[in-house]
């Protein structure tokens, strides 16, 4: 079990990598005016976004083990209170982790209409995101 939550704990943490670098390449991208320093962007984009796709997949696969030995453990059939809460949050990481998909379409097609405030405040959700779950897993308040 201690291989799968190391393996779990590098692929998250790798993953969050992407999702906090992302939103700022989104940042950087809203303040350019169209030419090679954006095409440059772009390609960033798209290739960390590719990255932290393929990230999420192990990260996500170790956390359903993890759920799963929990699930089967001594204790009993029952996932703790924590547990549950933990997985909302990993669901809207999920979430954001697609709409950050879904902006990065939007500036390869030129349709972007938010500017850069917008992408300021949009890139510190992964953060709360994380901080609650590092809480909920720490600390297992219920």
């Amino acid at each position: 079990m201690l291989w799968v939550k190391a393996l779990h704990i590098v692929f998250i943490t790798s993953w969050f990598a992407g999702l906090f670098y992302l939103p700022r390449i989104f940042v950087n991208l809203a303040q350019e005016a169209p030419g090679p320093t954006t095409e440059r962007l772009l390609l960033m984009a798209r290739k960390l976004y590719r990255f932290m796709t393929m990230l999420a997949v192990p990260a996500i696969v170790f956390g359903l083990v993890l759920t799963w030995m929990q699930y089967h453990s001594p204790e009993g059939m029952k996932l703790p209170g924590w547990l549950h809460a933990k997985l909302t949050f990993v669901v809207l990481a999920l979430g954001y982790h697609h709409a950050c998909g879904s902006l990065l379409k939007k500036f390869e097609r030129g349709t972007n209409k938010r500017g850069h405030v917008f992408y300021r405040w949009f890139n510190e959700v992964p953060v709360l995101l994380l901080v609650a779950i590092v809480i909920l897993v720490v600390v297992k308040p219920f």
